[in-house]
């Protein structure tokens, strides 16, 4: 059997690193420096000849993180490595899955294409922000599911007459896969866009009077949207709402919209860093979760099995 070796970009040794502890090993040594004009050079420090190597690389804002996974898996297959998982917390671009418009790009289509070229084997990432975008690639694709982490933090705060919302038509279906694993009801928040990041009006689809709310997502930018479904819950007579949203990209005055929001608590992923402190957040890690997945691909295990047992205590 290949050694497993894991190694970090720059911006995601803070998840990396834990990464490595729950698999039971340190990250590989790698160099990743920059000339004068920016451009930059990846060097690993170690032979990965004949291993089966895991980059873990989160492709947040700026571009340089995308960049530097698609370096590292390139020096990673010139090298001779055996096999090469490309493992991305956070898949930047997810947001552009469609030509919803004439002359636009397909970004999410773009990075699947530039990640194969560059030679990767495989792909893991979490709760992208369409499904759809796994058929973008001819390699495998491990989609983890945020269910297995917040599922069991939500079942922790006991919370009597729970509803679940979406802030949106398009995240019903998320909706309601955590709505079944408390066998609670659903509302919707149907909104009208001016342009991106801005609404132009929204109104709720079912009954919220004496609830407790959690609206789930896939992502929080500049939290306007999710803040503004958050009003309008608590304007039809809800006890209260939180938010799970697993990306937090939190940009722009998102947090201050949430520090000024009617939440209880806003509850996220480290899949990307907080950029600062922030009271009604709370980071739940999915270190140990990424961990598991990397130890089912070494033993030809069932990467599914983590779902169905989202409830068990993860284990490694």
């Amino acid at each position: 059997m290949a050694e497993v070796k894991i190694f970090s970009g720059t911006n995601s040794k803070y998840l990396s690193s834990k990464v490595a502890y729950y698999y039971g090993k340190e990250l590989g040594k790698i160099s990743i420096q920059r000339f004068a004009d920016s451009e930059i050079s990846v060097n690993f420090d170690e032979s990965v000849r004949g291993c089966d190597v895991f980059l873990c690389q989160a492709t947040f804002p700026n571009a340089d993180n995308l960049m530097e996974l698609l370096l590292m898996i390139d020096a990673a297959r010139r090298a001779s490595a055996h096999y090469v998982v490309a493992v991305i917390p956070y898949y930047g671009y997810a947001r552009q899955d469609r030509k919803d418009r004439p002359r636009v790009a397909i970004g999410a289509k773009l990075v699947a294409n530039m990640l194969r070229a560059a030679g990767a084997d495989r792909i893991m990432t979490l709760d992208l922000h369409a499904g759809q975008i796994q058929g973008f690639f001819d390699i495998p694709v491990d989609h983890l599911e945020g269910t297995s982490v917040f599922v069991p933090y939500l079942k922790t705060k006991n919370i009597e007459n729970l509803i679940f919302a979406s802030p949106d038509v398009g995240g019903v279906s998320r909706v309601r896969k955590f709505a079944s694993y408390f066998e609670a009801d659903i509302v919707i928040c149907d909104k009208q866009r001016k342009k991106a990041n801005e609404i132009a009006g929204m109104q709720l689809i079912g009954d919220v009077k004496d609830a407790n709310v959690v609206l789930v997502d896939d992502m929080i930018d500049t939290g306007g949207t999710i803040c503004k479904a958050a009003e309008l819950i608590m304007e039809k007579g809800a006890k209260s709402v939180r938010a799970i949203c697993t990306h937090a990209v939190l940009s722009h005055k998102a947090h201050e919209n949430i520090t000024n929001s009617v939440f209880e608590e806003v509850i996220v992923s480290d899949s990307i860093p907080l950029k600062q402190d922030n009271p009604k957040i709370k980071v739940i890690s999915v270190a140990e979760l990424f961990a598991h997945a990397i130890g089912r691909i070494r033993d030809n295990g069932s990467i599914s099995s983590l779902f169905i047992n989202y409830q068990h205590q993860i284990t490694f």
